[in-house]
């Protein structure tokens, strides 16, 4: 008599995680830490071009160095770019799943608009989608030079960025990417926090502080290099 298979297997713990609403929640919250992480360091490094193509092409050679002699040229920051990759994705794969699953769940708009939800809120899904593209652009321009204007100089990363916000279109696509990366900081380092516990009556108003304040000086940080291109303060 030939033996019975079973066929009734439990998923695994990680995939039983991802299929609920909170597992998918919190790879958002903890992938959305990670990149704000690196937004921070990004912009920090985007400011050494104040201090003159020595210093910038300098930093943009050390970042291809880093971790030498531990690790071989290249290989520190190719594992920052996977890492990074692999959060974008799951952030995306998770934001387009709830939001999937938030239809079907309530098929019918609603008749009246929350009256507390804030711009910032109702703009999250397609602040995603304007930095999504503009991740593919800014790749394209500034890293394979694909569709850099001026011609793009391996090596040169300094004069790259001079040239790209020297074209009105590069200053329009990058400003109105890092307003939308405002608002969504704003918003999803708030949610981030709440989904991990972290939000608590006592500190609402300090999280919601850190949050505006992050926000803000992302924003200013990103967009004061376009403009002091732009004011010929960095040429």
């Amino acid at each position: 008599m030939a033996l019975a298979t079973r066929t009734d297997r439990r998923p695994s713990m990680t995939r039983t995680l991802w299929d609920s609403s909170l597992g998918k929640k919190t790879v958002m919250a903890v992938s959305g830490l990670i990149m704000l992480l690196y937004l921070v360091v990004h912009m920090i490094g985007n400011l050494k071009i104040f201090f003159g193509s020595g210093e910038f092409n300098h930093y943009a050679h050390w970042l291809r160095t880093m971790g030498e002699p531990f690790l071989h040229y290249e290989w520190a920051l190719w594992i920052v770019r996977v890492v990074l990759v692999a959060a974008v994705v799951l952030h995306a794969v998770s934001a387009y799943q709830l939001s999937r699953r938030d239809i079907r769940a309530r098929p019918a708009k609603y008749v009246h608009k929350k009256p507390r939800a804030s711009y910032a809120t109702r703009t999250m899904r397609w602040g995603g989608i304007i930095l999504a593209l503009f991740i593919v652009w800014h790749i394209l321009d500034l890293t394979t030079g694909t569709v850099h204007s001026g011609g793009f100089q391996s090596g040169h990363p300094y004069q790259n960025v001079i040239d790209t916000f020297s074209s009105w279109y590069g200053n329009t696509i990058y400003i109105v990417a890092m307003l939308a990366l405002g608002l969504h900081v704003q918003h999803g380092f708030w949610s981030a926090a709440q989904t991990l516990g972290a939000g608590k009556a006592t500190r609402d108003r300090v999280l919601k502080t850190i949050a505006n304040a992050l926000a803000v000086v992302l924003t200013l940080g990103f967009i004061s290099v376009p403009v002091a291109v732009m004011t010929g303060v960095v040429s």
